[in-house]
């Protein structure tokens, strides 16, 4: 054979399709055509893996065992991912406890445990390809041309298996004319083969495509129940979405996945008689605990990305001494304690009781009888006493004196939360109104937010004057940025009646019964 380990088959692959059996083109006396190499066949294997019911696939998760002649290898492709963000890890790694041929990598599990939740994953689908790799070489060992041609196998596996196969040449011009291309084809098409994608990934996926969930009727036709529990299955994608991404310690994760929870346990809290007493019970008080569980990972966050911004807003001449060494320090051990104390939450029995039971909850809602009325006249009625709840936490805020008036600013904000998670819920049955509604609500939410920063911040910052203090060092940036607070602070109280009044307007809140 001729040496031509420095000429590859570069331009784009033109992929032919057969029946198994119709075996291969003859590739004997093509034009320009000196030498046919051929190589020893080469068997490559990617075995699916996933739960029972595809709850990867469900989540646009990919988790495959490859194998070939030399080598195997386990590839986690995570939802919106393309080859280049596939994660990798050798499958057999003798130095390496948990990472064997016979499951995941303990990395890898780690990762997919809040989507897997209680079922375990096996294999659920294989790909074989039998492949021959010819080069056609020209003159002087010039390389004009490779072939490819595979037997693919496609089979399910489980309780049922479904079994394809069919042959793919698959063609890649290096430095061979059109000629040789169009004879090329013509010979694939002598044997019964078409041009087509590749298309064993495509036959698989859609042979372990997940069932379409049962949709519901919901809108301003649907039941309360019907929209109520729509709202409760977004609210659990987002947090299994959300459990990958913390799992990840990807930037806002943690956030994102207590909001998923205040949402889901808002919109039970507030339509409590659509769902079974004793259901609503337990699920309101497990989310709760969630939110708290995820709270100092996300507020130690907070604190230490607003300080920052404000000592970077702030005139360098004002920073005086090791401030933000200091700051650094301060944050860095409670952010990592706080991380560790999430994932073990995460990996907690309870955690994983709590998943499954939203996963119940959806499979075979626990709905009352109220929950069988008209989403457009329940949920308006409902939503009403969330309204309520708020008027009167406002009334308090502003009757409170000095020393209250933080823990009742703090009380508004939560239950302004709570009505406008409320107000979403209704939305597909209300419309235009509860959406206007909803709008001004956020607006004054925001403001809420800013006031409870100020009052975290202030906290942090009294701490880490003190501690500068007694190490020898300048506190004054700390009682600067102590300052800044305060009169933020001040300013959204001074505002807060006409935020209310705006919110609060008549026209918004029609809707509510």
């Amino acid at each position: 054979m001729a040496d031509t380990a420095n000429t590859t088959a570069t331009g784009p692959a033109i992929t032919y399709r057969g029946p198994a059996a119709a075996g291969s083109p003859r590739l004997a006396g093509l034009p320009g055509v000196k030498t046919v190499a051929t190589e020893p066949p080469q068997v490559l294997e990617t075995e699916r893996w996933d739960t029972d019911d595809l709850r990867l696939a469900t989540a646009g998760i990919e988790l495959v065992l490859h194998r070939d002649d030399t080598s195997a290898q386990w590839r986690l492709r995570l939802p919106d991912g393309d080859d280049t963000e596939l994660l990798r890890v050798p499958a057999v790694l003798p130095d390496v406890e948990g990472v064997t041929p016979d499951g995941p990598p303990a990395g890898f599990d780690e990762l997919l445990r809040g989507v897997r939740r209680d079922r375990p994953v096996r294999p659920v689908g294989r790909i074989r390809i039998v492949r021959v790799t010819t080069r056609l070489l020209g003159g002087a060992g010039r390389l004009l041309a490779e072939v490819v041609q595979d037997e693919v196998t496609v089979a399910t596996l489980g309780r049922s298996t479904s079994l394809d196969t069919w042959g793919e040449i698959g063609v890649r011009r290096a430095g061979g004319d059109d000629a040789l291309l169009d004879e090329l084809r013509e010979r694939a098409r002598a044997i019964g083969a078409v041009p087509a994608a590749p298309g064993a990934d495509g036959a698989l996926d859609r042979a372990l495509r997940p069932a379409p969930a049962r949709r519901r009727r919901t809108g301003k036709k649907g039941s309360a129940g019907a929209v109520l529990m729509d709202y409760i299955g977004a609210q659990a994608d987002r947090i299994a979405e959300q459990d990958l991404r913390a799992r990840r310690d990807e930037p806002d994760a943690v956030h994102q996945l207590r909001v998923g929870a205040r949402r889901l346990r808002s919109a039970v809290q507030a339509y409590r008689p659509l769902v079974e007493r004793s259901r609503a019970r337990w699920l309101i008080g497990e989310l709760r605990w969630l939110g708290r569980a995820l709270a100092p990972a996300r507020d130690a966050e907070v604190l230490r990305e607003r300080i920052t911004d404000r000592l970077d807003r702030t005139d360098p001449d004002l920073v005086l001494g090791p401030v933000r060494a200091r700051v650094a320090r301060h944050f860095a051990r409670g952010e990592a304690e706080a991380r560790a104390a999430v994932l073990a939450e995460l990996d907690g029995e309870r955690y994983a009781t709590l998943r499954v039971a939203i996963d119940e909850l959806l499979a075979d809602p626990p709905l009352t009888r109220k929950a069988a009325r008209p989403a457009a006249k329940e949920l308006p009625r409902l939503a009403s006493r969330s309204a309520r709840k708020m008027e009167r936490a406002v009334r308090e805020a502003f009757e409170a004196d000095a020393p209250n008036r933080d823990a009742a600013i703090h009380t508004v904000r939560k239950r302004g939360k709570r009505l406008r998670y409320a107000t979403e819920v209704a939305r597909p049955a209300v419309g235009a109104e509860a959406k206007r509604f909803g709008r001004g609500l956020k607006g004054m939410q925001k403001a809420l937010g800013e006031h409870q920063d100020t009052v975290v911040s202030r906290g942090a910052l009294r701490d880490l004057g003190a501690q500068a203090h007694a190490a020898g060092e300048n506190g004054f940036a700390f009682g600067l940025l102590y300052g800044r607070d305060e009169a933020v602070a001040h300013r959204i109280e001074t505002d807060l009646p006409e935020l209310w009044r705006s919110a609060w307007a008549k026209k918004n809140r029609r809707w509510l019964r």
